[in-house]
């Protein structure tokens, strides 16, 4: 978060649930984003300790131990560089799509994050937990990892609650 100032994405209501549209520019190429989506050690630095088969079809294990999430699920887009896109379900699980799409801006990049909950599940707390880890994804990128930012997640779920009440 920059500053102080909470900017969120937005949340609509679409026909069998929810859809989160979050954005966040790096001044980092588009290469160094991308790695952080897709390596295992990058990705244990910002959103959990997991793996990602690159190809469509190919196996997403994600591990987040402190909240007992476990995501197995498989890639559904795959273009180096640009899109990678799978479920953040398990096994049964409804689908809950996560779509990450990569585009340069200037000297850096703006990430693009779709995030699709069920109707039964709060799509607040989805994309305010996401919001947090977008956090940490930028501090990651700058070498200094830090913790899940608790602070972050609740006023992003205050904000995110106010437009799902307005989505009707």
């Amino acid at each position: 978060m920059a500053g102080d100032e909470l900017q969120l994405g937005s949340i609509a209501r679409i026909e069998d649930g929810f859809e989160g549209r979050l954005a966040r520019v790096f001044a980092h190429d588009v290469g160094s984003v991308w790695r952080m989506l897709v390596e295992p050690a990058a990705m244990a630095q910002w959103l959990a300790p997991g793996s990602i088969e690159p190809r469509v079809g190919g196996a997403v294990k994600i591990d987040f131990a402190d909240s007992g999430t476990i995501i197995d699920s498989r890639v559904a887009e795959y273009e180096p560089r640009r899109v990678l896109a799978y479920s953040w379900s398990s096994g049964s699980e409804p689908p809950r799509p996560l779509r990450w799409e990569l585009v340069p801006d200037g000297e850096g990049t703006r990430l693009n994050l779709t995030v699709r909950v069920p109707a039964s599940e709060d799509p607040a707390k989805a994309c305010a937990g996401f919001e947090g880890h977008l956090d940490m994804l930028a501090a990651a990128l700058e070498g200094v990892p830090i913790k899940f930012p608790f602070n972050v997640f609740l006023a992003a779920r205050a904000g995110y609650r106010k437009m799902v009440e307005a989505a009707g």
